[in-house]
């Protein structure tokens, strides 16, 4: 690693937290808020989400809300399917005749306490008030010269008595719609950037250990780039039309099922970049 890719771990401690969200600055720049108390209706499914995220250059990356699905909102971990339940929010896709219907399922992940610093307990509920999973998630920061890293850890303990089930449309019988995990949606001004990964541009439902987005933002003469690294075996959901997303998903084509009293365990690291990084330079650092 050069020396202009050298990170400074930023100590959680130092983060303001409001009583609702833990705000991230470095350099005089606002790296992100990160919203653990949402204000957002049952439709949407309450839950965590980063927004906005910010380059060091101070560009914003996450688009928040977005008129074509409400219930995206920067960054967030989630979950299309869960035993029939939505904690993604909006419609559920419930099966190829049908498509995509309005229940009364969308569930809520609310924020429990701070364990430590930037280890923080969740919990899940359904639309109708059970309690499904506990949840422990942390999260850590590090920057460098140009860039910066936010690393993404979760359990997930089964608490409801019965197997959970954890899916997506495309289990659902839906092509190409395995999304569920953790979800990034850009800007409208990287609707129709570029996708980088080892399997090259189109990587809608095939696994690589890396991808990247290179976006273009409005207004200023500048570009950014997003590498998202996963664990080996989740597949890829990515879309650069109409809209920027990208997706590592845990349940793409197949279901993951969690007996009662079992814990899963997924990891993440983003890196967010100034500029328009070249296959090397991100290759270097996904490693």
């Amino acid at each position: 690693m050069s020396a202009h890719d050298a990170l400074l771990e930023i100590d959680m401690s130092t983060l303001k937290d409001t009583g609702t969200e833990l705000v991230c600055e470095a350099g005089g720049v606002e790296l992100f808020r990160y919203v653990y108390r949402p204000d957002m209706p049952v439709f949407e499914a309450p839950k965590p989400y980063f927004h906005p995220m910010r380059t060091l250059a101070g560009n914003i990356v996450t688009c928040y809300r977005p008129h074509d699905h409400r219930w995206h909102k920067g960054l967030q971990f989630t979950a299309s399917w869960v035993s029939g339940e939505n904690f993604w929010g909006g419609g559920t896709y419930v099966d190829p005749e049908r498509e995509y219907v309005d229940l009364p399922n969308n569930g809520t992940m609310r924020h429990e306490e701070w364990a430590s610093e930037g280890v923080e307990r969740l919990t899940w509920h359904t639309q109708a008030g059970e309690h499904w999973i506990d949840e422990t998630r942390a999260i850590g920061v590090s920057v460098a010269d140009d860039h910066w890293r936010l690393d993404f850890a979760t359990s997930l303990t089964n608490v409801r008595g019965e197997e959970l089930v954890f899916g997506s449309p495309t289990t659902n019988g839906r092509p190409m719609a395995g999304y569920t995990g953790l979800f990034w949606r850009g800007p409208r001004a990287f609707t129709g950037g570029r996708v980088l990964s080892p399997g090259g541009p189109d990587m809608m439902g095939r696994q690589a250990p890396w991808l990247a987005f290179v976006g273009t933002h409005d207004e200023v003469d500048a570009a950014s780039t997003l590498l998202f690294v996963s664990e080996p075996g989740q597949v890829w959901f990515v879309r650069s039309e109409p809209f920027a997303a990208v997706n590592p998903s845990f349940a793409f084509f197949e279901e993951v099922r969690l007996a009662p009293g079992a814990t899963m365990d997924l990891r993440y690291r983003l890196v967010v970049a100034d500029g328009a990084w070249s296959r090397e330079r991100l290759e270097e650092a996904a490693r």
